[in-house]
Parts: C-alpha cells; sequence; structure tokens
C-alpha cells in the first residue's frame, strides 16, 4: 500500500525554521501557491499533488508545470537578492543619521552658549540704559519744575504789572494794557482780571484788620486795584452780554458758545445764564402773555367752565412746552452749562408764565358770602383748581422730560398750589352744602307749585295741602349727593398723595355725605309721618258717638270714611318712603365700601371711625323709620277698629230668631278687615325686608290679635255664633298666616281652640281645658260670654271644676 503523501504547507514550516528569510519567502510563496492551485482537504490541510503518471498512463493535467516551477525558483532568488540589498543600505543610512546627530547636537550646545552670553549682554544694556533714564527723567522733572517756576514767575510779574497798573488812579482804565482792550483777547483779559480781583480782595480782607499797624497805604492801594478791577470787570461783563445779545439776535450760535464760556469766568456764567432767560420773548412780551388767557378762557371768557379751560390749558401747556423744547437746542449748543441754565428756565416758566395764568384763573371766592350757584358757585373754582393742578402736573413732567438740570420741579408745582390746598378741605365741604342747600331750595319749589296746582282740590274736599312724602324722597336725589360727593373725593386724591392727608380730607368729605344723606332722609320720613299725623286727626276729628241722630251719624260715617282713605293714601306713602330709604342707605353703603374704604384703610383708625360715623348716620334715619312704622300700625288698627264697630252686628253670633239655618260663612266685618289688610299691607310686603319686615309684621299681628279679643268681648255667643266665630278665627288665622311669624300663628291657632267653648255642651267644657292648660285664663273669660251662661249654672259648675 502506499504511503499518503504529507502536506507540503507543513514541511514547508518545519524546515523553514532554522533557514534565512529568503528561504522562508520561498517557502509562504509555495504554500500559497499549493493553496490556490491544489486545494484544501476537509480539515484545511493543502491536497497532495496527484502522483506522477505512470508508463503508459494518460497524459499530465497541468504540463507547464515543471517551466512555471523553474521560473519562480529563479524568481525567488532575486527577490532574497535584493533584500538583501536594501538591508545593506538601511544600515549604511542609520550610521549616516547617528553622525548628523552627534554634529547637530554639539552645535545646538554651542549656540546655548551663546544664546546666554547674548541674554547677560542684553540685561547689562537694559541696566544701562534704566540708569540713564532715571537720570533723564530727573533731569526732566527739574527743568519742568525750572519751567514752570519760570513761566510762574513770568506770569506773577506780569501781574504783579497789571495790578500796578490798576492800582494807578482811582477810576483810570485809559492806561491800562492793549490786552484789556483787544476784543480779539477777551478771553485771556477776563481770566487775568478775574485773576487780579481775587488776589486784592483777598488781601484787602486779609489786612484790613492790621492797617492800623502801618499797611494802611496798601491796604488804600489794593482797595484802588479792587474798584478799578471791579469797574472793569463789570464793563467787561457788559461788552460781552451785549455781544451775547447781538448774537442771539443773529442765530449766531458759535459766537453765542465764545461770550458765553467767557462769561463763565464771572460768577459761574450766573450773570449770562439769567440775562438769556430773561430775555426770552415768552417772559417779556405783553402780547404773549395776554394771549395766554385768550387761549385757556377761549370765546366764553370769564364765563368759560372747567371743560373750556381744560382744553384750553392742554393748547396753552403743549405752546409752552413746544418753546421750552426749542430752547433747550440752543442752550445745548451755547452754554457750557446747559443743565443750570435749563433750571433758570424752567424755573422761570413755572413762577412767571404758569403763575400769572393760574392768577387770573383761580380767583379764591369768600367762604363768607359764597358765589351764586347760577354762575357755578364754589364747584366752578374747585373744578377749574383740580383741571389747573392736573394740567400743571403735566406739563411739569413734559417739562421733566425736556430737562430741568438739579430743580425739584415737583416741589415747585406743588408750591405754587400750597395757598389754595390750605383751605382745600373748608371750599369742598362749603361747595357740597352749597350744592345740598340748592337742591332741598329746588324740591321744595317744585312740591310747592305742584301743592299749589292741586290745592284747589284738596281744599274743596275738605283735606288739608301737605307736601307728598314722593316728592320729598327719591333715590335719583340720593344718587346725585353721592355723584357730588364722589366728584369731590376724586379731586382729593387728585391733590394729596400722602395717605394721612388723603384719609383726613376724605374722611371730612364724605361726613358731609353723611349728614345730607341722613338730613334728606329724616325729613322726608318726618313728612310722610306728618301725613299720618293728619289723618289720625280727621279720623279722630269723624268719630261716630253714641248718642248721635241717624243724619249725623251718616255725615259722621261717611267723613270717617274719607279719614279712613287718607290714612289708607298715607301708609302707602310711608311705606313707599320706607323702602326709598332702603334702597339709598344700600347705595351709600355701597359706595363707602366701593370707593372710600380703599382711601381710609391704608391710616390705622380711619376706617373704624368712618364706620362708626357711617352707623351714627343711619341709626338716626331707622329711629324715624321706627316711628312711622309704629304710627302706620296705629292707622291700620283704628281702621280694623272702625269696621269691626261699624260692620260687626250683635246677631252675628246669635241664633236666628226666624228659625232658620244658621250662616257659616265669616262676618261681613271678618271680611271686611281681611279685605282691608290684604291690600293695604300689599305694599308693606314689597317695602320692608328682613328683620324690619319680620319686627313690623310680628307687632301688627300682635296688636291684631289683641284687638280682636277685646273686640269680642263685647257680644255673647250661641253655639251657631261660636260656629261663626271660628269661622272668621280661621279666616284671620289664614290671612296671619302671609306674616311667617309662629307665634303670632300659635296665637290664633289658639284662639280657634277657645271659640270651642261657644260649641260644646256644658258638661263638655271640662274636656277643653285638659287639652289646653295654657288657655285656662282667657278662655274662661271666654265662657262668660255664652247665651246659656245663666241658664246652664255652667257659672257653679266651673267654681266646682276650679275649686278641684
Amino acid at each position: 500500500m502506499t504511503r499518503p503523501r504529507r502536506c507540503p504547507s507543513r514541511s514547508t514550516s518545519r524546515t523553514s525554521r532554522g533557514t534565512s528569510p529568503s528561504t522562508r519567502c520561498s517557502g509562504t510563496w509555495w504554500t500559497s501557491f499549493c493553496r490556490s492551485s491544489v486545494g484544501t482537504t476537509r480539515q484545511g490541510c493543502p491536497r497532495p499533488p496527484p502522483p506522477p503518471p505512470l508508463l503508459g498512463a494518460a497524459p499530465p493535467v497541468f504540463p507547464a508545470v515543471d517551466e512555471l516551477l523553474g521560473l519562480f525558483k529563479h524568481s525567488c532568488k532575486e527577490l532574497v537578492d535584493l533584500r538583501r540589498q536594501i538591508d545593506k543600505r538601511l544600515q549604511n543610512l542609520k550610521k549616516e543619521v547617528a553622525t548628523q546627530d552627534a554634529k547637530h547636537r554639539k552645535t545646538l550646545g554651542e549656540l546655548e552658549k551663546g544664546v546666554d552670553g547674548l541674554f547677560d549682554s542684553f540685561a547689562r544694556l537694559d541696566s544701562r540704559i534704566s540708569s540713564v533714564g532715571q537720570t533723564a527723567a530727573k533731569i526732566g522733572d527739574h527743568l519742568q519744575s525750572a519751567e514752570s517756576q519760570r513761566e510762574t514767575a513770568s506770569q506773577t510779574i506780569d501781574l504783579i504789572k497789571y495790578l500796578m497798573e490798576f492800582n494807578s488812579t482811582p477810576g483810570d482804565l485809559m492806561e491800562l494794557s492793549p490786552l484789556f482792550s483787544d476784543d480779539s483777547r477777551v478771553a485771556e483779559a477776563a481770566s487775568i482780571a478775574q485773576k487780579l480781583r481775587s488776589f486784592a480782595e483777598e488781601d484787602v480782607g486779609r489786612h484790613g484788620v492790621a492797617s492800623a499797624v502801618g499797611s494802611a497805604n496798601a491796604s488804600r492801594g489794593l482797595e484802588v486795584a479792587v474798584a478799578n478791577l471791579q469797574e472793569y470787570c463789570n464793563e467787561l461783563e457788559n461788552r460781552l452780554l451785549s455781544r451775547f445779545d447781538t448774537a442771539s439776535q443773529r442765530r449766531e450760535l458759535s459766537t453765542m458758545a465764545e461770550c458765553a464760556k467767557i462769561l463763565s469766568q464771572f460768577n459761574r456764567g450766573t450773570s449770562a445764564m439769567q440775562h438769556y432767560v430773561a430775555t426770552r420773548p415768552m417772559f417779556i412780551d405783553v402780547e404773549i402773555m395776554n394771549t395766554d388767557i385768550q387761549v385757556v378762557l377761549g370765546d366764553d371768557g370769564p364765563e368759560a367752565d372747567s371743560s373750556t379751560i381744560e382744553e384750553g390749558l392742554s393748547i396753552l401747556y403743549k405752546e409752552i412746552a413746544d418753546t421750552v423744547r426749542k430752547e433747550a437746542t440752543t442752550i445745548m449748543a451755547v452754554f457750557p452749562s446747559p443743565n443750570e441754565v435749563m433750571s433758570i428756565l424752567v424755573q422761570r416758566v413755572l413762577e412767571q408764565r404758569v403763575t400769572a395764568i393760574l392768577d387770573k384763573l383761580l380767583i379764591r371766592p369768600s367762604l363768607a358770602s359764597l358765589p351764586p350757584i347760577e354762575e357755578g358757585g364754589l364747584l366752578h373754582y374747585l373744578r377749574v383748581l383740580a383741571v389747573a393742578y392736573d394740567k400743571t402736573k403735566e406739563l411739569a413732567k413734559e417739562l421733566q422730560s425736556i430737562g430741568c438740570g438739579d430743580l425739584d420741579i415737583e416741589g415747585l408745582t406743588e408750591s405754587i398750589y400750597v395757598s389754595h390746598k390750605d383751605e382745600y378741605t373748608e371750599f369742598e365741604q362749603a361747595s357740597v352744602r352749597q350744592l345740598y342747600q340748592s337742591k332741598m331750595a329746588e324740591l321744595r319749589a317744585e312740591a310747592k307749585q305742584q301743592s299749589d296746582s292741586t290745592g284747589s282740590i284738596g281744599r274743596a274736599k275738605g283735606a288739608s295741602v301737605t307736601t307728598s312724602p314722593q316728592q320729598l324722597l327719591s333715590v335719583t336725589v340720593v344718587n346725585e349727593f353721592v355723584r357730588w360727593n364722589e366728584e369731590a373725593i376724586s379731586r382729593c386724591t387728585l391733590l394729596f398723595s400722602q395717605p394721612t392727608t388723603v384719609a383726613t380730607n376724605v374722611r371730612s368729605i364724605f361726613a358731609c355725605l353723611l349728614d345730607q344723606v341722613s338730613q334728606y332722609l329724616t325729613e322726608g320720613l318726618d313728612c310722610a309721618r306728618e301725613s299720618l299725623n293728619e289723618a289720625a286727626v280727621m279720623r279722630d276729628k269723624y268719630g261716630i258717638g253714641t248718642s248721635v241722630s241717624r243724619r249725623l251719624a251718616a255725615a259722621a260715617a261717611s267723613a270717617a270714611e274719607a279719614a279712613a282713605a287718607q290714612g289708607e293714601s298715607s301708609f302707602r306713602s310711608f311705606m313707599i318712603a320706607v323702602q326709598r330709604c332702603a334702597s339709598s342707605v344700600a347705595i351709600l353703603q355701597q359706595y363707602f365700601s366701593n370707593t372710600i374704604s380703599r382711601l381710609l384703610l391704608p391710616v390705622d383708625g380711619a376706617h373704624p371711625a368712618a364706620c362708626e360715623d357711617m352707623g351714627s348716620a343711619v341709626s338716626v334715619v331707622e329711629a324715624a323709620a321706627h316711628k312711622g312704622l309704629l304710627q302706620c300700625i296705629d292707622t291700620v288698627m283704628c281702621e280694623v277698629e272702625r269696621l269691626l264697630s261699624s260692620e260687626q252686628k250683635a246677631t252675628d253670633y246669635r241664633s236666628p230668631d226666624d228659625g232658620a239655618a244658621p250662616d257659616h260663612r265669616p262676618t261681613n266685618a271678618c271680611i271686611r278687615i281681611v279685605a282691608y289688610l290684604s291690600r293695604v299691607l300689599e305694599v308693606a310686603f314689597s317695602a320692608l325686608e328682613g328683620l324690619n319686615k319680620q319686627s313690623f309684621l310680628t307687632e301688627l299681628g300682635n296688636r291684631l290679635h289683641k284687638g280682636l279679643l277685646n273686640h269680642w268681648q263685647k257680644f255673647t255667643f250661641s253655639p251657631s255664633g261660636g260656629l261663626r266665630l271660628k269661622r272668621d278665627i280661621t279666616e284671620y288665622g289664614e290671612f296671619v298666616r302671609s306674616f311667617n311669624a309662629p307665634s303670632i300663628d300659635e296665637k290664633f291657632e289658639l284662639l280657634g281652640i277657645m271659640a270651642n267653648v261657644f260649641i260644646v255642651a256644658p258638661e263638655s267644657l271640662v274636656s277643653l281645658f285638659e287639652g289646653s292648660p295654657s288657655i285656662r285664663k282667657d278662655a274662661l273669660r271666654f265662657i262668660q260670654l255664652r247665651d246659656d251662661y245663666k241658664t246652664a249654672k255652667i257659672a257653679s259648675m266651673l267654681n266646682s271644676i276650679m275649686s278641684e
């Protein structure tokens, strides 16, 4: 059996471990060739080449393999030779690089030594230069100091020379140096003159006390110099101001700026600033000042209202602001200190032009003699004051935005109005009082006119003519009071900003409203009560006596009906008045909550005090309303008693004499009274609310209960009459149930129970007391009204019951 051939790659790797790189390269190449040309086995090894063909076998598959194998071996040999050559060249290059590196290191060492030497040389040079520089600086300082001293000495010599010229003869300025008369050197002359004057004045002040010790001549000489210098400075200043005015008229801003700069050496330029401001046309032109008030008042003249004045002030102040804005442009270009000039200009505008306008507008009236309400009264003055103040504040803000330097423009604006604000509260209170008096006079005149027109009809019917409470009480009028007060409060908050001051003034003004509303409502309620009193007088006057003729009784009954009608009308009028009072008080409270409270809360104690004031004012109105409501109850009860007296018949509660069936309907008196109460209390249900309504109806229910009890004590009752009485009580009880008063409902229910004493048999009376012991006392009185009280011997029966 033939042995398998070894894989060429494995044999090659074994034989190449001790061979040269060329051999390994050749083996690697051969392995690759075998892998690519022969293929591999399943285990990954190259397949062995096929065995040589046997003699007589088929020709080889790749006959050129021998030729290629020789070619490959030759190529491998050449590659190995090339590798050896390259390795040799690399070795030579490494030697050359090492040699050059050694030379480079040597050169760098030498360069470092040279650089260190240069640094040392530069350091020595820098030290030498620094030493020379310091020496030169010292020399320069000495030279500068010497030059400064020389210049100072030269200037001192010149100043002494000029001072001697000014010290020569009093008032003689003709012998001065050309410097002081040369217009091209005015700035230099002004500077020197100021220095000389300052020195001379200081010397005179220093030696003035020592004149008695031998310095009299020197002092006198310097005083001459001071006088001459003052005269020269004044002359120079006037000359510059004249040149400044000329340039100002020609709008030569450069010349103006030059003059202003020179004049700034005289009193810091104050004279130039003031002179410029004073010569502005708006301060010296009489026509402009006269036109101002015409613009403000318009065509109406002195009779102009506040809206016209507001519009006029807006136009005028806008014109003033535009003028100041134009002047500010010139001032910025001319003066070296423009803020100071703007401060003077704005101050002059407010103090002269604005104040002149306000003096003509705000003519403070006298509180002792108020202006007529037809001419606007005090309200016109206050409205103009508020408008003027508001517009002036707007002007001040506009001027501040333009520029006013360090001027306290807000303080200056406030100072203009300080005299008006000191007495503001008194004027505001007097104004609302004047408006109130005028309104009351107007209402009374209208009421009198209406009364005169209807007076003949009332007198023909025998009724007195009085003012209707609806004519004196109106929610619209109270709203007008509140509107006056609200306007006054708005002026107060405009004029004052301090919370304490605002709270004090607001409380004073609000107190006027409380007085007005309280007085107005109280007078209206009193008027309504007077109508109730008149109805009561008529009712008492036409009361029916017991022994009168039939004709007189009929006349008196007719008059009583008329008195009852007037009482009912008065009742309605008073209820309407109470309703309007409640609405007015609600308006007052809402105004306090929405407007007054927020102004008083920031100040401790102000809000509680105002609440107390309002409570006191409202309590006065409530007291008047309470008196009137009691009179209303009296009026209703008098009419109820009249109806009971006139409509209730003695036979209503007895058995019919003709043997007819008993009538179980309510009596005529009950029907009339319930109808009357339903009619008259309808307005009370809508006019009263809450606790007021409950208290009124409870009191009326108690009075009605008591009146009915007293009335029924006058009658005797049969069993059928008891049934009819119970029917009346049921009718009354159903009506008073609309009062929503449980205590009243209970009383009428007990009345229904007591009515049973007239219905049950005498022997059943005991059971009534057992069921309702609380009504025993009243029931015993009712039992005595039974028509069989004596015949059935009920008295003895009751005595035995009471004894048990």
